[in-house]
């Protein structure tokens, strides 16, 4: 196949032809916006079946359910694990390179105005209001909105449900599995579009927010890349050598789906692929189906090194002193609050305003010094994020033993 028809090419084209746009013609190209949110939508018109369906065949397939408790209770222990060594990353670092020192920025003198929203939705956020929002109102409801969580306990429940019934349970599974390759010839379809999608993203990105505002606090961004790139090499990179593959032959594994999500800045773009993408290198479809969703809420590598780093970048800015104790404090309060904006849009910003709030000596009208460059950083998260899952399904899948490291090593070399 000559390169132009992959995928990958073509959004990797799609994105140097948005970001060029954005620059040269930044009212043309904020105007490509529609076209970004178009495809995302597509995206998540479809993710809450693949979800459903993922999970139920393969709970069902199981019959086992404690196997179904043995890899959930393997995969939030890896998620808690990672996750608050994210947070600590980003503590560390904050502390050793000071991004934010000597710029002296009083807070009385920020429009706190510009991030009113995000105060408000962080208010809403929270584990009491996390855990009733895990109820749906039906069970079909799930199959028709965009909370993850949701869709996984309706899946969960019917998956265990489904054997429980007989004859009739195997003729429904027999159906669910049919019905399962359709649903994921349908994602191929979407992802036809990817090129369009990555392209007006990355148009307004730029024509909105323009390559200056990166400028303006590139030291905060690129310690934040960094951070992040360094923490999937080298952690990530030594959890992989255990488990027995190389996370630079899984990031060019997954490298159509590590575009797709830079050009839109959305993670969720490519679940549906990196599930696919799981099972056709020797992950079992049961934990795939269990770990990536979930992950999706609770395993957020990225989001987490950027809520410590910034936290302390504005800290700094504003020439809070915050001892250790005080850090300590936000790092478990940005543990709780990371969990309670799961699943909520622009879920990063929204957090940070929760961890913020909640540790007064640090003013929330602070989050204006990063509100124009957070789209940037925003990128940065998500594929931090989408490689962290992508570890934590592979590792999951060895500790259950169910992990074919032949299909695995074949499929990263490029053999499949």
């Amino acid at each position: 196949m000559r390169w132009y028809r992959h995928t990958y090419a073509q959004v990797l084209l799609a994105i140097v032809l948005g970001a060029l746009l954005g620059h040269f013609r930044p009212t043309l190209g904020e105007a490509m916006k529609p076209l970004g949110d178009g495809f995302v939508n597509l995206v998540k018109m479809i993710i809450s079946p693949v979800i459903f369906l993922t999970i139920v065949t393969g709970i069902a397939g199981m019959r086992d359910l404690a196997a179904v408790g043995r890899v959930a209770a393997k995969a939030f222990a890896y998620f808690l694990f990672f996750s608050t060594l994210a947070l600590v990353v980003g503590l560390i670092v904050a502390n050793t390179v000071q991004p934010g020192a000597g710029m002296n920025v009083d807070p009385a003198s920020l429009d706190a105005s510009k991030v009113a929203q995000y105060a408000q939705k962080a208010h809403e956020t929270g584990l009491v209001p996390f855990l009733m929002g895990l109820i749906p109102e039906s069970l079909l409801t799930p199959l028709t909105g965009d909370n993850i969580l949701q869709t996984l306990l309706v899946a969960i429940l019917f998956g265990v449900a489904l054997p429980m019934v007989g004859q009739r349970g195997e003729r429904l599974l027999s159906a669910l599995e049919d019905l399962a390759a359709v649903v994921f010839r349908v994602v191929a379809i979407l992802m036809k579009a990817a090129p369009i999608g990555a392209f007006g993203a990355m148009a307004f990105t730029i024509g909105k927010y323009g390559i200056a505002a990166l400028a303006q606090l590139a030291y905060l961004v690129g310690t934040f890349y960094l951070t992040s790139a360094l923490f999937v090499v080298v952690v990530l990179g030594a959890v992989g050598l255990w488990a027995g593959f190389s996370i630079l032959r899984l990031i060019a594994y997954l490298k159509g789906e590590l575009l797709l999500v830079l050009g839109t800045s959305s993670s969720e773009s490519a679940l549906p692929l990196l599930i696919e993408k799981l099972e056709q290198a020797g992950c079992p479809r049961r934990v795939v189906g269990l770990v990536v969703p979930t992950g999706y809420s609770f395993n957020l590598d990225g989001t987490n090194i950027y809520m410590t780093l910034a936290a302390l970048f504005i800290a700094q800015a504003c020439n809070v002193h915050l001892p250790l104790e005080q850090q300590i404090a936000l790092l478990g309060v940005a543990m709780i609050s990371s969990k309670g904006a799961a699943g909520v849009t622009g879920a990063g910003f929204i957090t940070l305003a929760a961890t913020l709030s909640i540790v007064p000596s640090v003013p929330v009208a602070g989050m204006t010094l990063i509100l124009g460059v957070d789209r940037f950083m925003s990128e940065c998260r998500s594929l931090t994020n989408f490689i962290g899952n992508a570890v934590a399904a592979i590792v999951v899948s060895k500790w259950e033993g169910a992990l074919d490291h032949a299909q695995l090593d074949a499929a990263l070399k490029g053999e499949r």
